[in-house]
Parts: structure tokens; sequence; C-alpha cells
């Protein structure tokens, strides 16, 4: 059975959806079976992706009213070598309506049950509040990343995430556990953004990952081509941060990458030049 992860966090504008996409990307460029779920209405995930938000058949949306099942929603990020389950706009419907079900706060994990064999991972990219698609994507999940940027607000928004993360552990998801924090958009040279980074690997030395992803332009142009960053430009800071995102995540899962892997990811970082 694959790992199923959600990407969280309260705050706007973190890289959620980039990691999402870029994490998805790099995965798969490794062998693995991936499958990216977009539960933001906002569709980003799904536009990151190259899919076109506003000419889809079927989402999330679908998915959730139990108005279509998993197999007839999954979309394939051609070129890419992940599988989508879309969004857009519709998905703020569905929302509402789960507010009137009797297992509302289970209804994304149920929807995937027939599908978690099939993947190595799901990643499940989460709109920026704790709302009810958040609190389905918490209860479908073994476990939480957090990407977060280190400035003055960032401690504060941890906590309360990690109070609702207790919440759902304790109450209707026990398995629910912190995959790790993830420094997004990180420049060395602002001292508060070191600071920050500092306290985060006091507090939390187990769970901080050592990749940091740093501000990047390639990173920040390839979501309007509809491609994760590795797809747009391999060599860039961007893409090499999020191959050893990859490779980190991998090692910890298995104890060590396989030749396989390690090529793939070396080869990677080999072109940085």
């Amino acid at each position: 059975m694959g790992r199923t992860i959600a990407i969280a966090n309260q705050k706007g504008g973190v890289g959620k959806t980039t990691t999402c996409i870029n994490l998805a990307a790099s995965l798969a460029a490794t062998k693995r079976r991936i499958l990216l779920v977009d539960l933001d209405p906002q569709g980003n995930a799904t536009m990151g992706s190259g899919l076109d938000k506003s000419n889809l058949p079927l989402t999330t949306c679908d998915l959730l009213l139990d108005e279509a099942g998993v197999e007839q929603i999954l979309q394939r990020a051609e070129g890419i070598g992940y599988d989508v389950l879309p969004a857009n706009s519709d998905l703020t419907a569905a929302e509402v309506s789960l507010m009137n079900s009797a297992d509302r706060e289970r209804k994304l994990r149920d929807c995937l049950k027939s599908v978690r064999d099939k993947y190595d991972y799901i990643l499940i990219d989460c709109p920026p509040s704790l709302n009810m698609l958040t609190l389905n994507a918490l209860v479908a999940a073994q476990s939480v990343m957090i990407p977060m940027q280190c400035e003055y607000y960032a401690l504060e928004g941890l906590s309360a995430l990690l109070n609702t993360i207790d919440s759902i552990r304790n109450s209707v998801n026990p398995e629910l556990k912190v995959e790790g924090l993830l420094r997004t958009m990180f420049d060395p040279r602002n001292n508060l953004a070191n600071d920050v980074s500092g306290q985060l690997i006091f507090h939390f030395p187990q769970q901080v990952y050592r990749t940091v992803i740093p501000r990047n332009v390639r990173l920040a142009e390839a979501p309007s081509h509809g491609l994760p960053v590795i797809n747009y430009d391999k060599s860039s800071r961007g893409a090499l941060a999020y191959l050893a995102l990859a490779g980190e995540i991998l090692r910890k899962d298995q104890g060590g990458l396989g030749s396989q892997e390690a090529n793939i990811l070396g080869a990677s970082a080999g072109g940085a030049g």
C-alpha cells in the first residue's frame, strides 16, 4: 500500500502547491507511481500539471459528492509522469455539501481506498485554510508535510497547525504524523530567515528536512508553462532542490537509495554545472 502525504499549511503563499507538483514530478522521475490529488478550489496544482482547469469533464468535486469514482476522474500529466485528480472552483460546492454529510471528514479517505495499492505515493495539495477540505486531507493521509517560509509569523501558524494535527490524531486518524517541515523560498542572505530556520531546527530537530527550497526564478516561472521545474529547467537550483527532497524522502522510507534512484538523482545534480 502506498503512502498518502497531505501537503498543508493554513497560511497562503508558502509553496504548498509548488511543493506538491515538484515533489510529485521528482518522485516520478525515480520511477515511483505517483498520484497528485488537487483539493484546492483554486486548481493551481491542476494547471501546474499541464491540465486546463476550465475544461475538465470531472473533478474532485464529483468524487466527494459521489457523482463519479476515482478511475473516471483520473487524468495523466502527459510527459511528466504522474496521475492527477484535478480540481477547479466547483470544489467549493463539495465543501458546502460535506458540511451536511454524516461521515464528512472521512469522505476523501473512503474514496481513495480503491487506488491506494496502485501508487507508491499519493500527494494531496490542500487549500490555504483549516477547512473541511483540509480536514478530509488530514484524515485520508498518514502524514503531513508542512512547507513554510522562515519569517516572523511562521512559528505561530505552525503551532496552530500542529494543534489541529494532534486533535485529528486523537479523534479520527490515530496514525497521522508530521512527515516533516520544509523550509521554502529561503534566502540565506536574510538574517531573519536564518534566525527562524535556527529556531525550527532547535525545536523540531528530527522533523526539519535537511533540504532547503531556495528562492528561484525558474521555480516561479515553471507553473505558467504548465510544467514542474524539473521539466522546465532541470539544471536550475529549484529543480535540484526538489530532486534532493525526493531523495531525502526515499532514503528515509527505504533506508537508502537503490542504484537506479541514485543514478537518476545524481545525473540531475551533475547537470547543474
